[in-house]
């Protein structure tokens, strides 16, 4: 029995000393792991082995670092001009996208142009058509491809697309994509000729587990055709029913098609993550710099745990104190740190009219636990809060002032923030972005307003849930 009692206190020990020594957790994360590891010492510990650390091993970040080296080596001009911002955007909104061009080298482009899709439907129709329109090369990355009718439409557009001598990549992440990955329709891609690679595979769980986390994931949604269309937005290759998960549906998304500089930066990104998977070089690709006349600044964002840590929400941050008098913000999941708690907070208490739109009804319970621990803040500085009624609104939207859009696939949350390979577009354009502002009024429409005498009005044991959960939810 004395044995059993000191092997625990060490086990306990050991790992508490691991937490301490970590010069990379923020307090709140220490504390949660404090928690656990002294209320559940063994599934505590069992749970850190597995997700406490974000490190994606030392054979990636190597190869991640090289990659990068090589595209900023041999495709600097296609990255943008370091400082444009300084010419392209306003002053007050400058800052923020300095601080995005530092994360990885992305510098703000001129003469872009972009189209609000007007809904599901016409997306995936827009897509086809320009896969079918294609002439040198196609390559796609999903975080979630299904096989049902949107991730098939895809898939014949990519076979039809390689049969007529197109060059077509497509990569799928090892979690989010798993039952495609094993499926017919992927064999057939492969038969047809499309390259195909896995972002994140999934082979060697032992490895993963000795040297990384499964819950490491590539959260990207990126197209690319011919060099000179791209999209971006919040849809996977999958219906809005989201046969997975048919109870929370529809999953509303939203997407935008780019044309222009910005489009050889995307194309960049995909690149990377093809390079990574594959090993191949940025030989193979081909990039193609075309400003639109009288196109609008623009750059991609790409963050993921090769990145420096913290730089997602840095950025929320920047863009949040960059607002004069509105923001609006849209996101299926809002876990924030205390980096982004605080800039809205103080938005709202220095005037900007600060909207946020949440789904009524969330997949996750884990994230409705914290996401409500923190009304009662966000309304008591002044924000406004929405819960969207019609389904699950899945769309990552941010604008400012009418000016300035960030648009993509980041959710206001850790995981996004810390072990998610994510993909945005920051523009400043008032056309563009009263675009996404109407979209966002059509969100607003369906939700329902939620007030602080609502939330003051909750029972007491739901706020000791929610605020049990947010205390360990940075472990979660």
């Amino acid at each position: 029995m004395a044995i059993v009692v000191v092997l625990h206190g060490l086990l306990v020990f050991i790992f508490t000393l691991r937490i301490l020594i970590r010069n990379d957790l923020s307090p709140p994360a220490r504390l949660a792991w404090f928690i656990i590891l002294n209320v559940m010492p063994y599934f505590g510990v069992a749970v850190y082995f597995l997700f406490g650390e974000i490190d994606i091993g030392k054979r990636s970040q190597k190869r991640h670092d090289e990659i990068f080296d090589e595209i900023s080596g041999s495709a600097s001009d296609f990255m943008g001009e370091k400082g444009a911002a300084n010419r392209l955007v306003e002053p007050v909104y400058r800052q923020a996208f300095l601080y995005a061009s530092s994360i990885n080298g992305f510098h703000t482009v001129a003469g872009n142009t972009a189209e609000l899709m007007a809904d599901a439907n016409t997306s995936v129709q827009r897509i086809i058509e320009d896969i079918d329109e294609a002439t040198e090369h196609v390559h796609v990355l999903y975080y979630i491809w299904l096989d049902d009718t949107t991730g098939k439409a895809l898939a014949e557009a990519l076979i039809r697309a390689s049969h007529r001598g197109v060059t077509c990549r497509a990569m799928a992440d090892g979690l989010g994509s798993r039952a495609l990955l094993k499926s017919a329709l992927w064999r057939r891609m492969k038969e047809a000729g499309v390259q195909l690679a896995v972002a994140l595979p999934l082979k060697r769980p032992i490895k993963v587990m000795l040297t990384s986390r499964f819950d490491l994931r590539n959260h990207r949604k990126i197209t690319v055709i011919d060099g000179r269309i791209t999209y971006c937005g919040s849809r996977n290759s999958a219906d809005p029913e989201f046969l997975p998960k048919a109870k929370f549906a529809p999953w509303v998304d939203i997407m935008m098609r780019f044309t222009g500089p910005v489009v050889a930066q995307n194309q960049l990104l995909f690149a990377s993550d093809w390079m990574q998977a594959t090993g191949e070089s940025l030989a193979g690709f081909t990039l193609v710099l075309e400003p639109e006349a009288g196109g609008f600044p623009a750059q991609v964002m790409g963050v993921g745990p090769t990145e420096r840590r913290a730089a997602t929400p840095q950025l929320f941050s920047n863009l949040i104190a960059s607002a004069q008098h509105e923001l609006i913000l849209s996101t299926p999941y809002f876990v924030p740190d205390a980096t982004v708690l605080e800039a809205l907070c103080a938005a709202a208490h220095r005037g900007v009219t600060v909207t946020l739109i949440y789904p009524r009804k969330n997949d996750s319970w884990i994230v409705a636990a914290v996401s409500h621990s923190y009304y009662h803040r966000l309304l008591g500085a002044g924000c406004f809060i929405h819960e969207y009624r019609d389904g699950l609104l899945h769309a990552k939207t941010l604008t400012i002032d009418g000016k300035v859009t960030l648009i993509g696939s980041t959710n206001l949350d850790l995981r996004s923030f810390d072990l998610n390979y994510e993909n945005n577009i920051l523009l400043y354009d008032e056309a563009t972005t009263q675009a996404v502002v109407s979209r966002q009024q059509e969100y607003l429409d369906c939700s329902d307003a939620v007030a602080l005498p609502d939330v003051l009005a909750w029972p007491h044991y739901r706020n000791i849930w929610n605020n049990v959960i947010a205390t360990i939810g940075p472990v979660l």
